[in-house]
């Protein structure tokens, strides 16, 4: 009973505790071409795909910080673009008591794996409403491309000085 927080008292939030949550999620840009519409004279739909795909991040304020995940996907009939499509899928996330190191794995790999749904979703959509068959992106490792990106970045110095 000693223990009972008073009724209508809130207990102090600890200040060196450690915080991640999504404040907000949002397309920051999307882009849909089909420069050649959705009826390409093609016997055989069979395109060939390619994908770009890239995420940034920047602090908003304090503890707040805004990562982007962009995907670009291309699809191509021989040399005939069928479509190219381009989603800028943001997120605000609150980022507080992690170590440097934490915070920038959090922001490398563990924030574009929650905005990858979003964006995923996104794409999915416009292929769809601009009259093409459906198409899932693949699931991503963010993780392992997070610590590739890593492991580059430490082998890349050193290269430039030989």
């Amino acid at each position: 009973m000693a223990d009972e927080t008073p009724t209508g008292t809130v207990p102090a939030a600890d200040p060196t505790a450690q915080e991640l949550m999504l404040q907000s999620i949002y397309i920051k840009d999307a882009s849909f071409e089909a420069p050649n519409g959705p009826n390409l004279q093609v016997a055989e739909w069979n395109p060939q795909f390619g994908m770009n795909m890239n995420t940034s991040g920047a602090t908003v304020a304090e503890n707040l910080h805004e990562v982007v995940l962009t995907i670009t996907l291309e699809a191509k009939i021989a040399e005939k673009i069928a479509y190219l499509v381009e989603v800028k899928q943001a997120g605000v996330f609150l980022i507080r008591g992690y170590s440097e190191d934490e915070t920038r794995r959090i922001i490398g790999a563990f924030c574009p794996g929650v905005l990858f749904p979003y964006v995923r979703q996104a794409i999915s959509d416009l292929i769809l409403k601009g009259g093409f068959p459906p198409f899932l992106l693949p699931p991503v490792n963010f993780d392992a491309l997070f610590q590739q990106s890593v492991e580059q970045a430490r082998t890349q110095p050193q290269s430039a000085i030989n």
